[in-house]
């Protein structure tokens, strides 16, 4: 298969697996520039990929005339998706960085809510702020997906805006379209979640601290939301 020989991650090539053909491709927060080598090499029109930080982009810079594909990828000095045109892309990856960030973002750019982009998202931490968000602001969650890589598991989703709803706080953690996803790995992911959803109660009955009463109660009704589905149990 075309990139075969890219070293990728398996939660990339989870986002990867959602890009349309002939798609116009961002990736923001490309790191050693393997995502988007890839995607140029399995059917992206282009490929435009950017970072922050003058060092990771300057190794995929490097990476990419290793695979012969300079010609063929763009490279861009970036925060987040300032300085990128709407016109440049009609696909945009972000992924690896925290739910948080990623939200922040996309709140940022003035185009992302134009409807005529697809949005591959892939949380590290704190998916359950981008998905409040992303509810808040009315998107929608049109598919999420699990993988496992170096065994940990991953999500990645696709948004787009329009059409969506706020999502309770179970919702937030575990999204409709992943609880539909059928994934092998579902019932394994919602026992970790339990088990880290528990300790974060635990941990905020002991606290003091004033805004954490608030917190528990989100924890709380999250919990008890998760423990009443039972789509992944055999």
């Amino acid at each position: 298969m075309a990139g075969a020989c890219v070293p990728i991650s398996q939660r990339l090539l989870l986002c990867a697996g959602f890009v349309r053909p002939g798609a116009l491709v961002c990736d923001v927060g490309c790191d050693h520039g393997y995502l988007a080598i890839y995607l140029a090499m399995n059917g992206a029109k282009s490929v435009l990929a950017m970072d922050i930080a003058a060092a990771p982009l300057e190794k995929a810079r490097a990476n990419i005339a290793r695979f012969g594909l300079s010609g063929g990828i763009g490279t861009r000095l970036a925060d987040g998706l300032a300085g990128v045109r709407a016109e440049e892309c009609d696909t945009v990856i972000i992924a690896g960085m925290g739910g948080d960030c990623i939200a922040g973002i996309l709140a940022r750019c003035p185009w992302a809510a134009d409807g005529r982009h697809r949005f591959i998202l892939q949380p590290q931490t704190s998916g359950n702020d981008l998905r409040r968000w992303l509810g808040q602001q009315s998107w929608t969650i049109e598919d999420e997906q699990l993988c496992e890589d170096a065994g940990r598991l991953y999500t990645a989703l696709v948004a787009v805006p329009g059409g969506g709803r706020p999502l309770r706080p179970g919702e937030q953690f575990l999204s409709p379209a992943l609880r539909a996803s059928h994934s092998p790995l579902l019932g394994r992911y919602v026992e970790r979640l339990r088990r880290a959803m528990e300790a974060a109660v635990e941990g905020l009955r002991r606290s003091t601290k004033p805004e954490d009463p608030l917190r528990l109660q989100y924890y709380q009704e999250a919990l008890a939301e998760i423990n009443n589905w039972k789509e992944w149990e055999q």
